[in-house]
């Protein structure tokens, strides 16, 4: 019988066969024959998220559209009876799946940072879509964000990896994954406490927890895509244990994730999280990345130093599509109640932003006055 060292020795010669580190020589930096040769299971994977998210980009304008038409209506109806709202949802599992599947055959280091294709899209979608306005920060943050996403593709680790269930359970058992669950478990803990208990609800507490969150989600992710990968070209995996309780992670991690995400949009412009959002989920990716499935073993220190400068580029240009962009307001004029038994509705309520009621009549009374100047309640 095989003991637990004939296990971790053949889970090592596996990693040593998927591994391809990166070795100097001509074409490495340079997007040439050679570099094509050597990354083209890259590519695919790289080609994958920049779809998925320029469908999700589409997909978020779709939507928007929809609530504005639905908003214009006299009688407006739930936006999920709107078929153009529910051809966005569509559009954005799309998008989304392409992301996921791109993780399979890409690092994570390499993957993560496209998210800025979502946001930099979604500002020139809009402007054709639903005739917003071109501003010039929105075309010098596309600039940079097309800069930072051309040096993140030629400088990403030149590591290809194939993610069997040896491979996963290799590195969940590690000494360094373990190390940085422990801190991250304890940061998450502390950042909690301070959120619930103390009522400290900055834009950086919520986003932290987010960033904690989500590099548990692209660890798994990159696991439960990789397996599924590995074996539709090669051997079945999904036998393994250790599939389901990277999937278990996946979802776990997404569902609260997206719970502290919400809670920051509801209490912060959108124009401040979506930046720092970016920044804070590609951070916690990388780092994630390069623990667990050490992502940059091998690499050139200039080759580090170019693609740490490609994702600065693409934050800058996120921050720059993002500042001060104007909230878009549905253009509702008035809350219509319905006839109500027993009543006569002399007029309609409006709206007040500017007050803590919930709103107010034209003339900014409680009542009106019939014809016999006796005042009638509504």
């Amino acid at each position: 019988m095989a003991g637990p060292g004939d296990a971790a020795s053949a889970a090592l010669d596996e990693l040593s066969l998927n591994f391809t580190y990166w070795v100097p020589g001509a074409g490495n930096g340079s997007l040439s024959g050679a570099w094509y040769r050597r990354n083209q299971i890259h590519l695919l994977g790289v080609l994958l998220a920049i779809l998925g998210n320029l469908i999700i980009s589409i997909s978020l304008n779709i939507q928007k559209y929809s609530h504005l038409q639905l908003a214009q209506q006299e009688h407006p109806r739930p936006y999920f009876k709107s078929v153009l709202w529910w051809a966005g949802i569509l559009l954005m599992a799309v998008g989304e799946m392409g992301n996921f599947a791109a993780y399979g055959f890409a690092p994570i280091t390499l993957i993560a940072p496209l998210g800025c294709m979502s946001v930099t899209g979604s500002a020139i979608i809009s402007v054709t879509f639903l005739k917003e306005n071109l501003r010039a920060s929105d075309l010098l943050g596309t600039t940079l964000a097309f800069a930072g996403t051309y040096l993140l593709v030629n400088f990403a680790p030149n590591i290809t990896q194939a993610i069997s269930a040896r491979t996963v359970q290799y590195y969940f058992v590690g000494w360094q994954f373990l190390i940085y669950v422990i801190l991250e478990i304890l940061i998450f803990c502390i950042l909690l406490y301070c959120y619930k208990r103390k009522g400290m609800k900055h834009i950086v507490i919520l986003l932290t927890l987010v960033a904690l969150l989500a590099s548990l989600t692209v660890i798994s992710v990159k696991a439960v895509s990789g397996m599924i990968t590995f074996s539709l070209m090669d051997k079945m995996q999904l036998t393994y244990p250790i599939f389901y309780i990277m999937f278990i992670i996946m979802i776990a991690s997404c569902v609260f994730q997206v719970k502290f995400l919400n809670q920051a949009t509801k209490l912060y412009n959108t124009t401040m999280v979506v930046p720092v959002n970016h920044i804070f989920f590609t951070t916690s990716a990388i780092i994630a990345g390069i623990i667990f499935y050490q992502e940059f073993l091998g690499a050139a220190f200039l080759t580090v130093f170019i693609y740490l400068f490609g994702c600065f580029l693409s934050f800058l240009g996120v921050f720059l599509v993002t500042r001060n962009r104007e909230k878009e307001h549905l253009q509702q004029s008035y809350i219509d109640f319905g006839n109500i038994p027993g009543k006569q509705m002399l007029d309609k309520i409006q709206p007040d932003s500017n007050s803590l009621s919930y709103g107010t009549l034209p003339d900014g009374s409680d009542s009106t006055k019939s014809q016999s100047g006796e005042k009638k309640e509504v």
